[in-house]
């Protein structure tokens, strides 16, 4: 049995999203159970077991497209481009085709407009986000205030604490720092709220409704891998995808 997370979001019915947590999965150790990452030295027979049942829980026909992520701003599309490893988000307006961000604190995001025409996966952890990942997937869609975006698990406010170097990359002119950085109890720290830096930078894309946020996953440890406070440790998938048979999908 599971308890993966499905978005809280106004998206039309024929698209569907879930984020998995721990469990419904075959690994074991740091990795119990749902682990569907493959570079994170988990047992490999144990991450294609777990990347089958999830294609089977949530009754796709074809697997999920998994990147190999490496916190870059590059965006597949996989309606038209030749499909390479390297990226951290991917992009689709076909039906049954799944986008998938895997993270163990950083941030996910889903993407897709009022009419469910176009769904996109972004992985938005702090270089992501200084570099323009959001900004990016934003210009996948036209027009921008028809997105909604939706938030899914990543650390807290209360946890992500970083250096000064750190919150200068992530500045952005008419973004004010108090809004989404504070000064944390450790010298020349701070504690970064990257729900609300998120949701700041995508509105400003002209994102007019944003949603999800409000989970840690660096504090429960019951139902999150944290890189931060387990190191080697498996991931959560986010995917979104389209399905317009009546009754599709397990979301």
């Amino acid at each position: 049995m599971n308890d993966w997370i499905i978005p809280g979001w106004q998206a039309p019915p024929h698209v569907h999203a879930i984020t998995t947590t721990r469990t419904g999965g075959v690994s074991h150790g740091q990795y119990e159970s749902m682990n569907p990452a493959s570079h994170v030295n988990d047992d490999e027979l144990s991450v294609i077991k777990n990347r089958f049942l999830l294609q089977q829980s949530l009754g796709l026909n074809s697997a999920p497209f998994w990147l190999d992520q490496c916190h870059s701003t590059q965006i597949i599309d996989l309606d038209r481009d030749k499909p390479g490893s390297h990226a951290d988000g991917s992009t689709t307006m076909q039906n049954d085709v799944a986008c998938v961000a895997m993270t163990a604190d950083c941030l996910p995001v889903l993407l897709t407009d009022r009419a469910g025409r176009r769904v996109a996966a972004l992985l938005a952890g702090w270089r992501g986000l200084a570099d323009g990942i959001l900004e990016a997937g934003v210009k996948l869609f036209s027009p921008e205030h028809e997105i909604i975006a939706w938030l899914g698990p990543a650390i807290g406010p209360k946890k992500f604490e970083v250096g000064g170097e750190v919150v200068e990359q992530l500045t952005l002119d008419g973004i004010m720092q108090t809004e989404w950085c504070q000064k944390s109890g450790s010298r020349g720290k701070w504690l970064v709220d990257i729900y609300k830096l998120a949701t700041l930078r995508l509105q400003m894309s002209g994102v007019a409704e944003v949603s999800g946020g409000g989970y840690c996953t660096f504090t429960d440890e019951q139902r999150f891998f944290s890189y931060r406070r387990q190191g080697d440790c498996g991931r959560m998938a986010t995917l979104i995808w389209i399905d317009h048979r009546v009754g599709g999908g397990q979301t």
